[in-house]
C-alpha cells in the first residue's frame, strides 16, 4: 500500500516541500482509491453477468426437467393402460377358453 512509502521526516524543515510532499500523497493515494473503486466495479460486474448466466442456465434445465417429467407420466399412464387392457384381455380369453371347454374344445 502507498501508505508504507510516506516517509514522515522527508521535507519537514522546508513548509513548501512538506506541503507539495503532502498533496502528492493525497493525489497517490486518492488515484489508488479510484483504481481500487474500478477494479472492485469490474468484478461486481463481472460477478452479476456470471450470476444471470447461472439463471438462465438453471431456468433452461428446469424447463427441460419440466419436459422429461410431463413426458415420463404421459408414458407411465400410457403403461397403465396397456396393463389394464392386457389383463381385460386375459379374462376374455379365459372366458372364451373356458365356454370352449365346456362345448368340447380340446387343446392339441
Amino acid at each position: 500500500m502507498l501508505t508504507s512509502l510516506y516517509i514522515k521526516d522527508c521535507g519537514s524543515n522546508d513548509p513548501d516541500l512538506k506541503q507539495e510532499m503532502e498533496k502528492q500523497f493525497v493525489d497517490l493515494l486518492t488515484e489508488e482509491l479510484k483504481l481500487q473503486e474500478a477494479v472492485s466495479g469490474e468484478h461486481t460486474r463481472h460477478m452479476n453477468i456470471t450470476l444471470f448466466e447461472a439463471k438462465r442456465v438453471a431456468s433452461q434445465y428446469q424447463r427441460e426437467a419440466e419436459k422429461c417429467i410431463a413426458a415420463t407420466e404421459t408414458c407411465e399412464e400410457a403403461r397403465e393402460r396397456a396393463e389394464a387392457l392386457t389383463i381385460k384381455e386375459r379374462k376374455l380369453t379365459l372366458l372364451w377358453e373356458r365356454r370352449a371347454h365346456q362345448m368340447g374344445w380340446v387343446e392339441k
